[in-house]
């Protein structure tokens, strides 16, 4: 019998944060803010001036800004729970197992 050995998924030196897509996603949420949140910029301050932008922030009315500041919050959380998150159903069957093989 052939054993085949895939460094990709075989690896000691990958760490569990690469294979998390809670991380990722929460990465990928903090750039599509900060996109938004400069689209936003050159947009209005070439239109009115930033003391608007700025006012979008804070105004009482739904505004884009106040998506990218959501955005920015759950990308953190994102990042927060997929990086410190433990792997508990990667263990959760080992007891179980161990012995008959």
């Amino acid at each position: 019998m052939i054993a085949v050995k895939f460094k990709k998924f075989d690896s000691p030196k990958t760490s569990q944060t690469n294979k998390n897509w809670m991380y990722g996603m929460g990465i990928l949420f903090i750039v599509m803010a900060g996109i938004i949140a400069l689209r936003n910029l050159y947009l209005i301050t070439t239109r009115y001036s930033i003391d608007m932008y700025l006012d979008n922030y804070i105004n009482g009315k739904i505004t884009n800004e106040k998506f990218v500041i959501a955005m920015v919050i759950a990308g953190v959380v994102l990042i927060y729970w997929g990086y410190f998150k433990k792997n508990k159903d990667k263990y959760k069957y080992k007891s179980q197992f161990h012995g008959e093989i």
